[in-house]
């Protein structure tokens, strides 16, 4: 193949350049450098990774490194934070016209540090939650016996059914009606299909319990307009920046007006100090590209790529884990190649081809091994990959796992692969 050579318009710095100081520390330096070279060399199907802007990246190594800003703007318990205060500021406003919301907090370090603080706002320890199985495509905030969510409050899970490996809403309902929570938790980390957001709501309603939703994996699509958005309907909305949403690793909470004195609270200083400033200088970036017409074309074309790769894999033998995908992932049964999701990962890393290995619903091998592996679109839609790439690199994904031990099929894919990464740089 000989695909033309795409211009992104996304130069970045390397570890040579970055910060426009001379480097001393070259152990470091040289990691960095491979690491960069790397994720040039390699497509990324991780579903959970997206590549930044320069901007996003140049904000992240800036002097707001340096500051402590303990509180919220206008109210700090450091002097000299006039500056960071605008930066924050308008990461606030941004967030909520974004996302169409009340009110926003944009400190949360993690996904999973804005789980913390949305459950420490809403319910007391030891209340009774209603969420998705991480069996299931769930999250380990999602009250996983080994997280702090399992560990602190009372957790009953929901799943998807075992004929079409899709949410039954009405069996939802009853899990509800029977358990009684005082929060309904919705959002996945390896769910294929839109989610009923009015339905959740409806069902919160009906059993007198608040409605969280986690868009960690979808907040980009939703931005983009290219999934339903669950802020009208959700009391408490948290996510993550890099994903989807394509800014720096963080997180971060949008809520209803009335949510957010105690969602600040358990932010700061319920569930963390000091607030990176250069991490919210840099969601205050990427939220700003997010609200760019280019953005919601990236959206649209995100979801458009895992379709045509979803549909190539599926006709190439691999089974689509619900018959297909709605979003920016799928899960991939590889058991119809004989193998299981750790040999799946491996053999396509041999190629550079980046995922991770995954459970399916009703999984027979355990997590170590697992069925499946999980590959999103996000990633390679950012490189400006359409869907007559998707096309070839499903092919690619079924040969190399229909013959792993074949070295020829194998040298070849990877130089095809090659040729494809040369072609759509990141930078």
């Amino acid at each position: 193949m000989n695909p033309p050579t795409q211009n992104t318009g996304r130069p970045g710095p390397t570890a040579a350049t970055a910060g426009g100081a001379p480097h001393t520390d070259r152990e470091v330096w040289a990691a960095v450098d491979l690491e960069g070279a790397r994720q040039e060399r390699q497509l990324e199907l991780i579903a959970s990774e997206n590549h930044t802007s320069r901007e996003v990246i140049a904000a992240m190594g800036s002097v707001l490194t340096n500051k402590y800003a303990e509180g919220y703007p206008g109210k700090r318990y450091y002097g000299g934070c006039e500056h960071v205060d605008v930066v924050e500021t308008l990461a606030i406003e941004r967030a909520t016209k974004l996302f169409g919301a009340e009110a926003a907090n944009v400190q949360a370090h993690s996904g999973t540090q804005a789980n913390i603080a949305a459950l420490m706002a809403l319910v007391t320890p030891g209340a009774r939650i209603l969420a998705m199985s991480l069996d299931h495509g769930g999250h380990l905030s999602h009250g996983h016996p080994k997280n702090f969510s399992g560990v602190f409050y009372e957790f009953q899970s929901y799943g998807v059914e075992k004929h079409d490996e899709r949410l039954d809403m009405q069996r939802v309902r009853d899990m509800a009606r029977a358990f009684r929570p005082s929060l309904i938790m919705a959002g996945a980390s390896a769910y294929s299909r839109v989610l009923d957001f009015p339905a959740f709501r409806a069902i919160a309603d009906e059993v007198g319990a608040k409605l969280l939703v986690d868009q960690a994996h979808i907040a980009g699509l939703v931005a983009g307009g290219a999934h339903p958005s669950p802020v009208p309907h959700a009391d408490v909305v948290t996510m993550t920046t890099h994903k989807t949403l394509r800014g720096p690793r963080g997180g971060l909470i949008v809520c209803k007006e009335a949510y957010l004195k105690p969602i600040n609270s358990a932010v700061f200083p319920g569930g963390q100090g000091g607030p990176f400033m250069h991490v919210i200088a840099a969601k205050a970036i990427a939220l700003r590209e997010a609200a760019a017409p280019s953005f919601t074309r990236y959206a649209a074309q995100v979801v458009a790529n895992a379709k045509v790769l979803a549909d190539t894999l599926t006709e190439n033998g691999l089974r689509i884990v619900s018959g297909g995908t709605d979003n920016h992932l799928m899960l991939v049964d590889v058991t119809p190649k004989g193998m299981v999701g750790k040999d799946a990962e491996s053999a396509l890393h041999e190629v550079d081809l980046t995922c991770n290995k995954n459970l399916i619903p009703y999984d027979q091998n355990p997590p170590s091994k697992a069925s499946g592996i999980r590959l999103g679109t996000a990633a390679i839609t950012t490189r400006g990959l359409k869907e007559e790439h998707m096309a070839t690199l499903g092919r690619w994904i079924a040969a190399v796992l229909s013959a792993p031990t074949d070295e020829s099929l194998k040298r070849r894919v990877r130089g095809e692969v090659g040729e494809l990464t040369r072609a759509f740089p990141i930078y």
